[in-house]
């Protein structure tokens, strides 16, 4: 019994600091901010990690694409979601997870070249804290972590990614709504086929300048059925379908851009139709539904929108991203769900981009003003090969 007692006593005394060795980030407490204005680049950003005791840390930045990595010894990395952190929207995508033993990395993918202006951690009461400043520098002043192949070792390289899903690999679909005998939306003598027609051509000529293969669902003022528009995209192997429009609604009711996504629950006759009009074998590439049941076929394309919805909802948090940080007037809600026909394809990421509402003045202007127009193309462009590149990494870390 005495030696029990001394076990039990000794097994007390441990506890507390097999307690203290795995630290937590604080939720509420964290955020990433901004600290300023950028002036047509980047603004200057603040990141506070909040900890549930101090803890040992690191901090550098990396190129091709330029990060913010932080590594943080002793810290249970499942405690918090990354893309639960205020803030994350600034920036097109952040990671977090396991890096060596013993250590967590978070890796926060930056809109452009930054220096680390400061970091340090405050040990002290009411809860440690580790601040990194950030400030934007020119891309000539970006000074980079040497050894980044190393620093990022545990993470997929570039020439490990399928070439599916490499930049001048990559094939997008480019939309452009209406046209032909639709001419779409009309005001102030323009048109929403036309004006979305020459975004089209102007986006292109961006994204082959940056190495991707464009297919287009129409070239010049013609006709294409809505159906038409997804099974032109299939064809060519296109791994995100964009669609282009510029509406109308009644003056007032909504002005900015907007990202619309899949989601059948705001247009019920829309889902209840979905199998009826399409031809069943054109709904999942390589699937012969003829002959099935509408509930298997419901079936089968929910389990495909496993995969390609959170992909879609990734590319608009991409799409937004890059246009709040360009300054691009946004809808009061930039992202939103509809059941357009041109979204429900289940075997790609699709997205509807709204580039303004032609019954608003300020959006007409902008549509029509060439200024507007190429910084709007290059908010696109740098999205979508953003997003290809985040979406490779996830990849090749959902396949170990």
């Amino acid at each position: 019994m005495r030696y029990l007692a001394l076990i039990l006593a000794l097994l007390v005394s441990l506890a507390p600091v097999a307690a203290q060795e795995t630290a937590q980030l604080v939720p509420g407490a964290s955020a990433l901010t901004t600290t300023g204005r950028g002036w047509g680049g980047p603004p200057p950003m603040k990141l506070h990690l909040t900890l549930t005791r101090a803890v040992p840390y690191r901090v550098f930045l990396v190129g091709d694409p330029i990060r913010l990595i932080v590594d943080l010894k002793g810290v249970d990395p499942t405690a918090m979601r990354a893309q639960d952190l205020f803030g994350a929207d600034l920036v097109p995508a952040i990671r977090w997870g396991r890096h060596q033993r013993g250590w967590s990395r978070l890796v926060i993918e930056l809109p452009g070249p930054y220096r680390v202006e400061s970091a340090g951690q405050r040990t002290t009461a009411p809860q440690p804290e580790i601040t990194v400043a950030l400030r934007p520098v020119s891309t000539d002043a970006f000074a980079p972590r040497a050894s980044a192949a190393t620093a990022l070792r545990d993470l997929p390289a570039a020439a490990d990614l399928p070439p599916a899903v490499r930049p001048d690999g990559l094939v997008v679909a480019l939309d452009p709504g209406h046209g032909g005998v639709d001419s779409g939306a009309q005001a102030g003598g323009e048109t929403e086929a036309h004006l979305v027609l020459s975004f089209a051509h102007q986006l292109r000529a961006a994204l082959e300048a940056r190495g991707v293969t464009v297919a287009m669902t129409r070239e010049d003022d013609s006709f294409v059925p809505l159906e038409d528009r997804m099974t032109r995209a299939r064809r060519a192997g296109a791994a995100l379908f964009l669609s282009l429009h510029a509406d109308a609604l009644p003056s007032g009711q909504a002005a900015g851009a907007t990202v619309y996504l899949w989601n059948p629950a705001s247009d019920d006759r829309a889902a209840q139709q979905l199998a009826l009009r399409h031809d069943r074998a054109d709904l999942l590439a390589g699937i012969d539904l003829a002959g099935e049941d509408d509930m298997l076929v419901a079936t089968l394309m929910d389990f495909a929108r496993t995969d390609t919805q959170p992909r879609s909802e990734n590319f608009a948090r991409w799409l937004t991203s890059r246009m709040a940080l360009m300054g691009i007037g946004m809808h009061g809600r930039p992202v939103q769900g509809a059941a357009f026909s041109v979204l429900k394809s289940p075997d790609m990421p699709s997205a509807l981009l709204e580039l303004g509402f032609i019954s608003d003045e300020t959006d007409r202007a902008n549509l029509t003003d060439p200024a507007w127009r190429a910084r709007m193309v290059e908010v696109v462009a740098d999205a979508v090969t953003g997003w290809a590149r985040d979406d490779a990494v996830r990849a090749a870390m959902l396949r170990r």
